[in-house]
């Protein structure tokens, strides 16, 4: 596939995570971030990320199978959770950590378990439309990135 056309698919696939509230401002920050000295460090983050919320959800789900459930925990877990998803600009999967939040705040175990199904199903959609996102970026090259959300 030709040069330009690539950066245009990555471009469209970039705006799309955006519009489709995927992604925020965040993401494009950490961009700005990336320079030829790093020229992986957006995939690099978002795979630690990645890595790291699975450890997490793993304990949200133990600790939501626990009797009785411990609220202040699983709030501190998805506290934890929330910070790393803002950290990345998941937009979707950070509403979702706050609505799991408030139900901790209600002691509303129902409302907890299925925002939680919300978390989970958020966070692997993410995850793949991110990975796909990062291949195409692969297939440009390791200096190149989508233009900014915005333009």
């Amino acid at each position: 596939m030709e040069y330009s056309s690539l950066q245009r698919q990555v471009a469209y696939m970039k705006k799309g995570l955006f519009d489709q509230g995927y992604l925020d401002e965040q993401f494009d920050e950490l961009e700005e971030l990336q320079d030829e000295a790093s020229p992986n460090f957006v995939e690099e983050v978002v795979t630690l990320f990645f890595r790291d919320s699975s450890r997490l959800m793993a304990n949200i789900e133990q600790a939501l199978e626990r009797c009785p459930q411990d609220f202040r925990r699983l709030d501190s877990y998805m506290h934890q959770l929330k910070g790393s998803t803002s950290s990345i600009g998941a937009l979707r999967v950070k509403n979702e950590c706050t609505k799991f939040r408030e139900y901790c705040d209600q002691e509303h175990l129902d409302g907890c378990q299925r925002s939680f199904q919300k978390v989970k199903r958020e966070h692997a959609v993410l995850k793949q439309k991110l990975e796909s996102y990062f291949q195409l970026l692969r297939q440009i090259g390791p200096t190149e990135r989508a233009t900014r959300s915005g333009s």
